[in-house]
């Protein structure tokens, strides 16, 4: 079995599952960008129109998680694992009006990991 690149925790899944109910199908990006610096976003499947700057490194809960190119080459040697904490982040991520916002943490992957990962793709 490939080892996964993106992970996710329990309570973040229970986030995902209460915003599907509300919002339908979900995806994740993770930019770099200016709203929360490097932070996953959850946005309705589709409201973010992603390009050839885009890699999916899998998929959590049911959902695609994409992540930014330049920002993929920062974090290609690590698993993430996406989880929620309380706060208002900066963002137009869909859990932010619960007060909660989904971070990432993350570990480096071993060197026998490193051989065997899931691959990517490009938008």
């Amino acid at each position: 079995m490939k080892t996964k690149r993106v992970l996710v925790t329990d309570e973040a899944k229970k986030i995902i599952e209460q915003l599907r109910e509300t919002h339908g199908e979900l995806m994740f990006h993770q930019s770099g960008g200016c709203c929360d610096g490097s932070a996953p976003m959850c946005f309705s499947k589709g409201e973010l129109m992603l390009n050839e700057t885009d890699v999916w490194l899998g998929n959590i809960a049911d959902c695609d998680f994409h992540m930014a190119k330049d920002q993929f080459e920062y974090w290609k040697h690590t698993q993430l694992t996406i989880d929620i904490t309380k706060g208002r982040g900066a963002s137009f991520s869909l859990e932010i009006p619960l007060g909660i916002r989904f971070i990432v943490r993350s570990r480096l992957f071993s060197e026998e990991e490193a051989l065997d990962l899931e691959p990517i793709h490009y938008a």
